[in-house]
């Protein structure tokens, strides 16, 4: 069944543009309230309690108290944490026993932008059938509880210091960080309070940058989608790494002492070798983007490799599925469920870091067995709904593309699921060519969307 307000990864869009306005949000707190109350069975006299966490992003107040007041119209009580990273709604959903977690964010978008993503009692994103009964409320009539059954709100003063310590808790109890000094990049984002804090109590020097957001500065030149500054700051500084967060602090790159950048393949990779030095390994899950080096990599190790479609949402369904713990996306998701529920840029830096630890050496010593493939991507922007795979332009380029690069190469094209992009992706063992057959097919894409 297709949706109609919720996308890959929530709802989300220009804020002031349907859905991204206050009266939607209210009427989705509204509907997404009474579904839960529905469906979590609380015992007589009790409320369900749902938690909101957001971005530093300026309309992150309208939308928060947009939400607020459709939760208390449907007789659901609040818990409100200010900013949070996404990962840690998740996790204070969880611990705080709480019937859903929800994130006002748009992750790695311009400040413009904002969404609203779910979690589950879980810490897990929700079902599909409660996303699709949550859809069909929303455009039902908004109505009122009784006076005396209208939620309340309430602020939990200690939701930093519950997040900074369960990250802790996910690094080895019998190593620190003493002697690195680590640059840590929070994007201006909802990390700026918690994540370099993890680090230096748990020994390491800390450098913090992007850590100044005032509303309208979220992702712009920081962070993991711009990681320039932190391979920068790394040279100037002489450190020993670098870790760069998204604005919502659910994705990871890191840098080594020499300013080389490292995405989520080559961190994922980092985890799974160490977790196979510890005991067997039973796969991997990336997606479709996944650099085909990774699985080549990992075949040589014997363990298995399964891509889903692009999303992090889409992994941990194949990782529950296959009962695996480990998995990721380029873009810097990373899946450690031994450890967490969600992808947690945070912990999964740990991770690399206890990794590093153990064996010694630098990180590019460390990623040795791994050389990933050239890789382009272009990002081409379509018309909504554009129908790319009927064009018959488009697909005789593709077929094209393919025909040549079989055997030595992969080729994707797909739709963003967040933003009207079309995604064109070449990989390949040749870096000439690959680039070459990326450009191909974007101005094929381009002058079939916008023909002359």
């Amino acid at each position: 069944m297709s949706r109609k307000y919720f996308g890959t990864d929530g709802i989300r869009g220009r804020v002031g543009v349907a859905p991204i306005t206050p009266d939607f949000v209210m009427r989705l707190g509204y509907a997404a309230g009474k579904v839960l109350a529905e469906s979590a069975k609380m015992p007589v006299g009790e409320r369900p309690s749902v938690l909101i966490g957001k971005d530093t992003r300026l309309s992150g107040y309208m939308l928060e108290s947009a939400l607020e007041a459709g939760f208390a119209a449907a007789g659901v009580d609040v818990c409100l944490v200010g900013p949070m990273p996404t990962p840690a709604v998740a996790y204070l959903t969880r611990a705080l026993r709480l019937q859903a977690g929800i994130v006002i964010s748009a992750s790695h978008n311009p400040y413009y932008d904002n969404g609203i993503k779910f979690f589950s009692a879980q810490g897990t994103k929700l079902p599909d059938a409660i996303e699709h009964a949550i859809e069909a409320a929303i455009d039902q009539p908004m109505a009122c509880v009784a006076p005396a059954d209208l939620g309340r709100a309430r602020r939990i003063d200690d939701a930093r210091g519950r997040y900074i310590e369960f990250c802790k808790s996910t690094f080895p109890n019998d190593l620190d960080l003493r002697g690195l000094k680590i640059v840590v990049d929070c994007a201006h984002g909802a990390a700026y309070h918690t994540a370099p804090d993890v680090f230096h109590e748990l020994g390491a020097e800390v450098v913090r940058i992007g850590v100044q957001p005032n509303g309208l500065n979220i992702n712009d030149g920081f962070g993991a989608t711009a990681p320039q500054a932190l391979c920068d700051a790394v040279l100037a500084q002489r450190a020993d790494l670098g870790v760069a967060l998204d604005g919502d602090a659910d994705r990871i790159q890191m840098v080594d002492a020499g300013g080389r950048l490292y995405d989520g393949d080559q961190l994922l990779y980092a985890i799974v070798c160490n977790r196979a030095r510890h005991g067997r390994v039973s796969g991997v899950a990336g997606t479709l983007m996944t650099n085909l080096a990774l699985e080549h990599a990992l075949a040589k190790m014997g363990i298995p490799f399964g891509r889903a479609a692009v999303g992090d949402r889409y992994v941990v369904e194949m990782l529950n599925e296959r009962g695996w713990l480990y998995g990721g996306e380029n873009s810097g998701h990373i899946l450690a469920m031994d450890r967490h529920t969600t992808g947690d840029g945070t912990v999964a830096a740990l991770q690399v870091l206890a990794a590093l630890r153990e064996a010694g050496g630098s990180l590019r010593e460390l990623l040795a067995g791994l050389e990933l493939y050239p890789q382009k991507l272009i990002n081409v922007p379509i018309v909504k709904g554009f129908p790319w795979r009927d064009d018959p332009a488009i697909q005789s380029a593709l077929a094209e593309v393919e025909r040549r690069m079989e055997g030595r190469g992969r080729v994707l094209l797909r739709a963003s699921g967040t933003e009207p992009l079309l995604r064109v992706m070449v990989e390949g063992e040749d870096a000439a060519m690959v680039v070459a057959a990326a450009e191909e097919l974007a101005t094929v894409v381009r002058e079939a969307v916008h023909p002359s």
